[in-house]
């Protein structure tokens, strides 16, 4: 069985986003209910929804950094009860038989569900459909429990802008005696900084603009890198043990590589519509460093860095908006025109 709920979504690539009504299913054994009362905008959203991306199947509702009360739940459900307050991140289920998903990486299970456009196990030849809707129903094990303390709509990002940068920071051991750099200062950037930043490493921002200087260092950087100027770079050559790099626009490696100390890493996380140029391979092979790579976390990190939050106080710097103000939010993304990130209020969504 299932219901018809209220969704915002994308008819095609060149469509703007509008009101749809959407099934969801019943409640299984196993399952929970939530009305969705937060959803943050990621730039994956955008992409997916004009179709940047292969393998889009129309019509898309995105969404996956969600926050809701809890309304119902299965029988077997141990978890969760009716008025929790609780999230879906990026994934809403995976094989759970395979070598990444025992160790708790659900997010490197070839077998992944995401949140929205992927093909949808309980209603066979339907795709999943997101969090720019009034309801959803996941399984209990890709549910998490949202600290009290926290603002339920800042909290929201966390979901993907804060796994997305704590998952890095944390398996390559950020933390007191380390100094770690984070390039760029966006949605993903300022929770790099805060995070870094309450890990106890000295933390470096890299920005191409003067007036995120202020903003950085509010948000916990030690020190902001204008990464235009040659000057500034030379200071820290070979310095860093790991730089989290999250601009998601194509550009030149080798001036952050050259910065990191023998054995260092630089961790990519946003992804380019177009290849980053090939790095000079010298930089690496004298010094023994790395370039890598690295996706959201697994749902016990996930839960674990929301706890973190919760016991630190951490949340994302957002703009509430209306659900018929995404389209124009969009654009204002593409011109980085937002500190730090979108949460539409799902009020407003009639």
């Amino acid at each position: 069985m299932s219901a018809k709920t209220a969704a915002f979504a994308a008819q095609s690539a060149t469509s703007p986003l509008a009101a749809m009504s959407i099934d969801r299913r019943d409640p299984g054994p196993r399952d929970v209910q939530m009305e969705i009362l937060f959803c943050g905008v990621c730039h994956s959203d955008l992409h997916t929804a004009r179709g940047e991306w292969p393998g889009i199947v129309f019509p898309v509702v995105p969404g996956h950094e969600i926050v809701g009360r809890v309304t119902a739940v299965g029988k077997e459900v141990k978890g969760f009860k009716a008025g929790d307050l609780a999230a879906v991140g990026c994934l809403v289920d995976s094989c759970r038989g395979c070598a990444s998903c025992k160790e708790g990486l659900e997010q490197f299970c070839d077998g992944m569900v995401m949140t929205y456009n992927s093909p949808d196990k309980h209603m066979p030849g339907k795709m999943t459909y997101g969090g720019y809707s009034k309801s959803i129903v996941v399984d209990e094990r890709f549910v998490l429990r949202v600290p009290k303390n926290l603002d339920p709509a800042a909290a929201a990002p966390l979901l993907c802008a804060g796994i997305t940068t704590y998952s890095p920071l944390r398996h390559w051991g950020a933390g007191r005696g380390k100094k770690v750099g984070i390039v760029g200062l966006g949605g993903l950037g300022h929770m790099g900084v805060k995070f870094a930043h309450a890990f106890g490493a000295h933390t470096v921002l890299f920005t191409t603009s003067a007036s995120k200087i202020e903003d950085g260092k509010r948000l916990g950087a030690d020190e902001v890198v204008i990464s235009k100027d040659d000057a500034q770079m030379g200071k820290h050559i070979q310095s860093f043990d790991f730089i989290l790099n999250t601009v998601a626009a194509s550009h030149n490696l080798d001036a952050f590589t050259n910065l990191l100390k023998r054995d260092g890493t630089l961790c990519l996380v946003g992804a380019p519509s177009t290849p980053h140029p090939s790095p000079n391979v010298f930089p690496l092979i004298f010094k023994r460093r790395a370039i890598a790579g690295s996706l959201i976390g697994g749902l016990p990190e996930t839960q674990e860095m929301l706890d973190f939050c919760g016991k630190h106080s951490i949340v994302c710097d957002i703009e509430k908006i209306a659900m018929a103000d995404i389209n124009t939010a969009y654009e204002r993304m593409l011109r980085s025109d937002v500190k730090y990130r979108f949460v539409i209020d799902m009020a407003t969504l009639r």
